[in-house]
């Protein structure tokens, strides 16, 4: 049970090309996004928080597919919440975090980008400031040992392993 089409707000935007004025449901506008923006069905993978699995996305299956006959995606990818110290994220609980937040705090974007590849997709993972600190740390230990590589210049015994690191 979903809607195609809202009837027109004052405070939203609407579109006049039936009658009357409205705009398209949430679910449709996803549908129709992946579809122009992604071509022919089906798509490779789809993703989205858990949260979406019902309705949202039984809702995009079914419209796409009754509309085109094909199936929608190929994959189907839901990811689990982000904790923040324990608790749920929230804009209300006023524990989110941007990019421009971690690198005012002294870490790399790419600290948030380990820390979130850290955990399995379907895990919660909670955020904390000491967990991104050890993976400031660990990026650092890889940086470090990937400059020792590159200082290397002394031909070895082993000319394999000078190709593999080259390869590397």
């Amino acid at each position: 049970d979903f809607v195609l089409w809202k009837g027109a707000r004052p405070d939203e935007p609407k579109w006049d090309v039936v009658d009357p004025p409205g705009r398209p449901g949430w679910h449709l506008e996803c549908s129709a996004m992946a579809l122009r923006l992604l071509g022919e069905p089906p798509i490779d993978i789809h993703a989205g928080g858990i949260d979406l699995i019902f309705p949202h996305h039984e809702n995009e299956i079914a419209q796409s597919e009754g509309a085109t006959g094909k199936p929608f995606s190929r994959f189907w990818v839901h990811v689990e919440y982000l904790i923040v110290d324990e608790q749920k994220m929230s804009k209300s609980l006023g524990n989110t975090y941007t990019i421009p937040d971690v690198v005012a705090k002294g870490h790399r974007p790419s600290a948030v980008r380990y820390l979130l590849l850290s955990a399995h997709y379907r895990k919660q993972l909670n955020f904390t400031w000491a967990s991104l600190g050890q993976a400031e740390e660990a990026l650092r230990r890889l940086t470090d040992f990937l400059a020792r590589l590159d200082a290397v210049t002394r031909a070895g015994a082993h000319p394999e392993v000078g190709e593999r690191v080259g390869e590397a």
